[in-house]
Formats: structure tokens, C-alpha cells, sequence
């Protein structure tokens, strides 16, 4: 019998199955009291209606609707009952249509079912209608206050977790549990906790306050340090709509004192349909958030609505002391007239104050990208003051840092083939987005920009400003670019005279140590033994006529030292000879033992062959000893280690009016290294190099694929 094979993905099934359970779980408890509360939210309807013509309206039903007499030659007693169903249920049903379209579309996901589950309970128990309707009921009455205490849950919870379902930051989770706590005591007291437990009133105010605070402050940690670009602008919508919901709250809290107005059932019907106009923001904007498609960008409806608000302000401000200062400066009775003159006032200022409220709240936003003009002047009076180049990229960092409100700008510039940043401003961004700077057709420098916040992409409008501001840019880059490689000239020059006058002075100390170490003591000694020979010719004349021979033989060594000395100093072939003579010359001293065994089938001499235009141009000497020596070290570098048979030796003159060396052998090749190695060559290779480069030509060293070696070099003439 066959062990049983053990399962090694069992607890990951068992967790999926145990994860599965509980979205089941969750779906089953969200669907039951989404249809248990729609249902019973209907059926009360018709009893908010009977409370509200029997007792509420005329007499106030406890703290939930207060006594609204009615206005003369108004509306009927049914009329303003039906007034207030209207607006209460079509505010619950704008809740219950976000939690359905939340449910059909987030069925499967925790913060759908969790943001479904807290628009149909704070929906269903924030208007009047279910406490007014339940009251003197049983269960419907405990039905509701359980679901006003979900409501409130859920919606605290929901702005913890959103939108990916973890509480950041982690301490938020023990603030939810003391929400959850006094929500809970709240349900256990009738709705009255703070009354039987005898807490102050400043004590309320603060845990109402400290609590929305944390609300706010865990989205916009969230939104600062964990979330992503789409999370971020799921956050600006459900940021946008609680702001709209908490600001029209706590303003019409004011408007609802009995100071503010004369407490009439008209008075009552405009506050409540406002009140529930600013609420209904909330889901709107949540579901869009949740379902996280067609997220358009809502800076712009942001900045229509605090322009419109400040809007709004300042005209009822204007307004209003248009009226009393008006009033007091013609002391009259007729208010038609104070009104007339007021709205005059209100409708000329209206523009322009519309266009400096847009203007200011662009800037604040976004900065002044409408108005390209202005930052072009600002930028134009920066750069007219006599500032070296650096300070001029300076200002114009600063200006576009400044014009679109940016966290962080910089320019960088190629200085000796490295891109360099020259200029910035701010603390750098992990993924900065870059513009080439282009001037006369060619990219002079880079612009560095970092996102207002992480993920945000620039506007059309911000393009239109960068563009102008880049294409202002490019000639300052370019100056600058002019400058700072005039530097580097300078720099090379300084540096390429200093290494002039150490070679110059190296040559010279080596000459010197040649003529004093070597020729110097040999020129003494010959002096020393003419003078020694001399007194030997009359007295022992064979003594000195063996002298004289020796002498004789001193002398001509020393002649071929001194030919050797000058020989290294400038090759005697050059100048006999001249580049083509002296080469072929060292050439056919190379091709010497070829000939001799040219008759000899085994035998494996090499052959050197020489290819040079006829006639080659008159060089520079300097030209004529880098190539000879190019040459002839290339050539004992062939004979040394190739072991080749033939060799070919080219000079070309190339269109570019430099001298291109080419030599080719047939041998065993040179040994590849790897650049890790960091291995030019040995000492010949590396001359060879040098003496290119030190006239600015390049020479490259390789192996050919058929085998074989190729030196390589260009000079400039």
C-alpha cells in the first residue's frame, strides 16, 4: 500500500476557505440589514407624516423638531408635513442609491461592503424621520437607535481603513475602539449618554472635536505616506465631499438657533433642505472614490468650489455693509432705495472680484501658470542684474519652483561628459519628472521637477507655462554651458602647459644624467690617456702606439654612444630620409632575413610589406616622430610575440586631413583582458597610445576575427 502523500498546499486552501467563509459572512449580515432597514425605513414614512401634522409641527416633537408656527397666508399644515418627508427621504434615497450602485459594483471587495453598509445606516438615522416615526414602538424604536450607533461606526471605520482596508497609522485602531466604546454606551443610555453620566459640555465638545480631527489627520497621513497615485486621488474625492458635508454641517448648525431667524415652518424647510444638500456631497464623492473608475481630476472642481464659496462670502459680506453704510449715510425710510443702491455696488464689483479670487486661489493651488506673462517679467528682472552665470540659473529654479508651487526644481548640464546639476532648489524627488532644455536645435540641459504630491501628473496649463519658461531657459543654459566649458579649457591648458614643462624638464634631466654619467667620465679618460700616450712616444713609441690604438677604439665607441644619444633625441633617418624613406628604410633592415631564406619552402620568416600615398604631405616633426615610433614599436611588438609570417604597414592621408596609421599581422593575435581588469597592455602598447593621445589622435588595439593583430591610429595633421 502506497503512503499517503502529504499536501503541502493545505493551510493555504484552509485560509482561502476560512477567507471565503467570512466574505460570505459579510455579504449575508450587509444584504440582510440593508433590506431589513429599507424595508422598515419605508413603512415608517407614513407615520412621520401623521406625527408631523398631529404634534411636530405645531407643538415640536422633543429635541428632533421643534415647534415651527406657521406663516400667515402661507402654505397649509399637509403641505409643509409633505415638504419635510420630501427632503428627508430624498436625502436617505441618495444614501441608499450610493450603498445599491456600492453593492452591485464592490460586492466582493470589504471596503465596498463596508462603505454600503455605513451609507444606508448613517442615511437611514441622520434625518428626523426614524426617530420621529418609532417613537412610542418597541422594536422599531430599537431598531433605529442600533442602527444610528452602526452609522456611526461605520463611518469612523470606514475613513480608518480606506481605501485598501488597513488602519494607518497603527495606533488609529485603539482610537476606533474608544469611538466604538462611547458609541456603544451611547446605545445602552437611549441615545443619552452624556446627560445620566454627567459629563461637562466642554468635555463633549472636545471628544466631538479630537474626533474628527484623528478622522482627518489618519486620511491625510495615509495620503502623504503610504498610498499610491490612484489611492491619493481616491482620497481628494472622499477628502472633497466629507470637507463639503463637515463645512455645510457646521454652518447651517449655526443657521438652526432660533437668533438667526424667526423660527417659522418655511424658515425650517429651507435650513433642513440645505442642510441635506451639503450632506449628500458624502456619498456622491464616495462612490466614486470606491469605485475607482473615471477618477478625472478633481483639482478643478476644487477650485471652482473655493472660488465660488469665497465668492459667495464676500458678496453677502459686500452686501451687507453696502446696506449699512448706505442706510446710515441717507437716513431714509425706503429700503428700496438702500437695496437698489447695495446690489449696484455688488454687481460692479462682482467681476473683478471673481477674477482676484480666481487668480488668488490658482496660485494658491497650482501657482501662476495663468499668468505666464507676469512670472516672464519676474524672471526678466531677476536675470538684468548683473549676476554671474551660476546665480542666473539660480533665479530661474527659483522663479519656476515659485510660479507652480513645486516641492522641488533642478538643472542639470553636461560638464565634461557627465551630467552635472548645477542649479536647484528643494529637497529632490525620489522619480522627478525631466524637460530637455533645447536651444538653436540641440539639448543644452535637463529641468528636474518634482510633483506637488507623489503620482500627480502637470496640468496642460503647467505645460504651457514650463514651455514658455524652457524655451527662455535654453539661452542661459547655453551661457552658462559656454562658460563653464571655457573653464575647463582654461583648466586643460593650465594643466597641459604643466605637463609640458615636467616632460621638457624630465628630457633635459635625462640628457644631463646621459652627458655627465656616461660621456662626460669617457671624453676624461680619452683625455687622460692622449696625454698618457703622448709622453709614451718619444721614450717606448711601441708603448704608445698601443695606446693610440686602444684610444683609437674608446673614441669610436664613444661616437656610437653619442649617435645612440641623438638617435633617441630625433631618428637621423627623418631628416636623411624623410617619414616614408625612414620607415621603408627600417623596413627592409626588418625584411633582411626573409630574403635570405626566401628560396627555403620551410622556412618562416616574416615579410613586411608598406602601402603609403605618393606624395605623402610634409608633416609636422612632431607628427613624423609619433608616427615613425608608432611604427617601429608595433613592428618589434610583431616580431617579439606574433609570430607572424606577413605584416602590412599602410599610411593614408584621410579626408579630414588626418594621418591614418594601419598595421596588420597574420599572427597568433593579442590576449583579450576584460575591462574589469583595468589591463591597457603591456609598456610598448601603452606607449603607443600615448604617443596618439599626446597629439590628440586616438589609437585602438585589436584582435581580428580571422586572426591576427591590427594597430590602429589617427592624427590630426
Amino acid at each position: 500500500m502506497m503512503p499517503e502523500t502529504p499536501n503541502r498546499r493545505g493551510p493555504d486552501v484552509r485560509n482561502a476557505g476560512q477567507a471565503d467563509w467570512r466574505l460570505i459572512g459579510l455579504q449575508s449580515f450587509v444584504v440582510v440589514f440593508v433590506l431589513i432597514t429599507m424595508v422598515m425605513y419605508v413603512g415608517s414614512i407614513p407615520d412621520y407624516y401623521v406625527n408631523l401634522t398631529a404634534t411636530c409641527i405645531t407643538d415640536g416633537c422633543g429635541k428632533s423638531v421643534p415647534a415651527m408656527p406657521l406663516p400667515a397666508n402661507g402654505l397649509s399644515l399637509s403641505t409643509y408635513a409633505v415638504l419635510f418627508v420630501l427632503i428627508d427621504v430624498c436625502f436617505t434615497l441618495v444614501y441608499y442609491l450610493s450603498a445599491v450602485i456600492l453593492l452591485w459594483k464592490g460586492f466582493r471587495e470589504r471596503v465596498g461592503l463596508l462603505a454600503a453598509l455605513a451609507m444606508v445606516a448613517f442615511g437611514t438615522s441622520f434625518p428626523s424621520l426614524t426617530v420621529v416615526a418609532s417613537v412610542g414602538t418597541g422594536f422599531a424604536h430599537s431598531w433605529f437607535m442600533f442602527v444610528s450607533m452602526l452609522g456611526w461606526i461605520t463611518i469612523s471605520l470606514f475613513f480608518f481603513v480606506f481605501p485598501d482596508g488597513r488602519f494607518v497609522p497603527g495606533w488609529s485602531r485603539l482610537f476606533f475602539a474608544g469611538i466604538v466604546v462611547v458609541d456603544v454606551l451611547n446605545l445602552l443610555y437611549g441615545g443619552r449618554m452624556w446627560e445620566p453620566l454627567h459629563i461637562p459640555a466642554y468635555v463633549q465638545l472636545a471628544w466631538y472635536v479630537s474626533s474628527t480631527a484623528i478622522l482627518i489627520y489618519s486620511q491625510i497621513y495615509r495620503f502623504r505616506k503610504s498610498s499610491s497615485p490612484a489611492e491619493r486621488q481616491q482620497t481628494k474625492w472622499v477628502v472633497y465631499g466629507v470637507s463639503i458635508g463637515f463645512i455645510g454641517f457646521s454652518g447651517m448648525s449655526f443657521l438652526f438657533d432660533p437668533k438667526f431667524h424667526d423660527g417659522t415652518a418655511i424658515t425650517y424647510v429651507y435650513l433642513n433642505a440645505l442642510l441635506n444638500l451639503a450632506l449628500t456631497a458624502i456619498p456622491v464623492t464616495l462612490t466614486l472614490a470606491v469605485l475607482r473608475r473615471r477618477l478625472w481630476d478633481i483639482d478643478p472642481l476644487v477650485n471652482r468650489t473655493l472660488v465660488y464659496a469665497a465668492l459667495s462670502v464676500s458678496v453677502v459680506l459686500l452686501y451687507t455693509a453696502a446696506v449699512l453704510y448706505l442706510g446710515r449715510l441717507f437716513r431714509t425710510g425706503d429700503s428700496f432705495i438702500v437695496s437698489l443702491l447695495a446690489t449696484a455696488v455688488v454687481a460692479v464689483a462682482f467681476a473683478p472680484l471673481k477674477e482676484w479670487l480666481q487668480r488668488h486661489i490658482n496660485r494658491l493651488m497650482k501657482g501662476r501658470h495663468d499668468d505666464p506673462y507676469a512670472v516672464l517679467i519676474e524672471l526678466g528682472n531677476h536675470l538684468i542684474r548683473p549676476l554671474p552665470p551660476d546665480a542666473m540659473l539660480d533665479a530661474v529654479v527659483r522663479t519656476v519652483k515659485t510660479a507652480l508651487r513645486l516641492p522641488y526644481t533642478g538643472i542639470s548640464i553636461g560638464v565634461g561628459s557627465h551630467d552635472t546639476m548645477v542649479a536647484s532648489d528643494g529637497e529632490p524627488a525620489d522619480d522627478p519628472h525631466t524637460f530637455p532644455i533645447i536651444h538653436r536645435g540641440e539639448q543644452v540641459g535637463t529641468l528636474y521637477l518634482a510633483s506637488r504630491s507623489p503620482g500627480e501628473a502637470f496640468s496642460s496649463e503647467d505645460g504651457k507655462l514650463l514651455d514658455v519658461l524652457l524655451r527662455q531657459a535654453g539661452p542661459i543654459v547655453e551661457n552658462v554651458n559656454m562658460t563653464l566649458g571655457m573653464k575647463l579649457l582654461v583648466q586643460d591648458l593650465q594643466e597641459s602647459r604643466e605637463k609640458l614643462i615636467l616632460a621638457r624638464e624630465e628630457e633635459r634631466r635625462q640628457i644631463r644624467n646621459n652627458l655627465h654619467d656616461d660621456l662626460a667620465p669617457r671624453l676624461a679618460a680619452l683625455a687622460l690617456n692622449a696625454a698618457t700616450a703622448q709622453k709614451y712616444v718619444e721614450k717606448q713609441p711601441a708603448a704608445a702606439i698601443e695606446m693610440l690604438a686602444e684610444l683609437r677604439q674608446v673614441i669610436r665607441s664613444t661616437v656610437e654612444e653619442i649617435r645612440t644619444l641623438v638617435h633617441e633625441l630625433r631618428p637621423p633617418a627623418l631628416d636623411e630620409l624623410g617619414l616614408a624613406g625612414a620607415i621603408e628604410a627600417k623596413i627592409a633592415e626588418l625584411n633582411k632575413p626573409a630574403l635570405a631564406l626566401a628560396g627555403d619552402p620551410a622556412a618562416d620568416a616574416l615579410f613586411i610589406r608598406f602601402h603609403t600615398p605618393t606624395p605623402l604631405p610634409a608633416v609636422p616633426a612632431a607628427v613624423e616622430v609619433a608616427v615613425y615610433r608608432i611604427v617601429t614599436e608595433s613592428l618589434a611588438n610583431v616580431i617579439k610575440h606574433a609570430k607572424a609570417t606577413s605584416c602590412t604597414v599602410q599610411l593614408d592621408i584621410s579626408p579630414s586631413k588626418e594621418l591614418v596609421i594601419d598595421i596588420t599581422d597574420n599572427g597568433g593575435g593579442i590576449h583579450t583582458r576584460t575591462k574589469a581588469s583595468g589591463d591597457k597592455g603591456g609598456i610598448g602598447l601603452t606607449s603607443i597610445r600615448e604617443r596618439a593621445a599626446e597629439l590628440g589622435g586616438q589609437c585602438t588595439i585589436e584582435r581580428m576575427e580571422k586572426g591576427g593583430t591590427r594597430v590602429s591610429a589617427i592624427i590630426p595633421l
